[in-house]
């Protein structure tokens, strides 16, 4: 199993072991002391899990992951804290995490939650391509081309896009897309959907001349 994993943790001999193990099983790991740009490193590059430590400098790690799922950044999340309370791992939980270990822990108990999680998350893309007016996605190197030219876009930004275009002249709801990409339609809200399809019209249509994804007042939006 590959994944690009990051690791956030301020101590940094764990951090160092933590890298060190996952990478001995075949994992991409990135490794921060602090939350400063891990925002960017997600936006960025394609990671598959964040491991996250929550005692950090300057902001509290589940109030950190918060704020990204306000986002829509929907990355798997795993606390390794050593904040041990019943109403610590509750808070954690409802606080976007999607597993959650308290310290001190077993390496190779995290080594196979980790494995866990992944099997349960990443998606497995088919090959092919799919394609609407100028845009085309592959789906076997997750690129985008726009009127052939590549254009950077998020995981998220591909999946939305994907299901516009496989959903092609039909008008989506804000509740289908919360379903179909970000896969909960408890956590999110609307304005999540709203600020993702805006991100993602400013990337596909700089110029705002070709109006692929259009607003339909009241109901959600349709591609065009």
């Amino acid at each position: 199993m590959s994944a690009n994993i990051v690791v956030v943790e301020d101590e940094e001999d764990l951090l160092e072991l933590i890298e060190y193990n996952l990478s001995k099983e075949g994992f991409e790991v990135i490794g921060f002391l602090n939350t400063k740009t891990v925002a960017q490193i997600l936006e960025e590059e394609e990671i598959d899990l964040l491991i996250m430590d929550r005692n950090l400098p300057g902001v509290e790690g589940s109030e950190f992951v918060t704020s990204l799922r306000e986002e829509g950044v929907m990355i798997p999340v795993i606390y390794l804290s050593a904040k041990n309370r019943d109403s610590d791992i509750e808070e954690g939980f409802m606080r976007g995490g999607d597993d959650y270990i308290t310290k001190p822990f077993n390496m190779n108990e995290l080594i196979l939650r980790v494995k866990a999680i992944l099997k349960r998350t990443t998606k497995k893309h088919a090959e092919g391509k799919v394609s609407h007016r100028d845009l085309l996605l592959d789906k076997s190197t997750r690129t985008l081309l726009v009127d052939g030219k590549a254009v950077d876009v998020t995981k998220l930004e591909f999946d939305l896009l994907y299901e516009f275009i496989i959903n092609k002249n039909n008008v989506l709801d804000r509740d289908y897309l919360l379903e179909n990409v970000w896969h909960d339609t408890q956590m999110y809200q609307y304005r999540t959907v709203n600020v993702a399809i805006n991100r993602l019209k400013e990337k596909i249509d700089p110029d705002k001349t070709k109006d692929y994804i259009q607003t339909v007042r009241g109901v959600g939006y349709k591609l065009c």
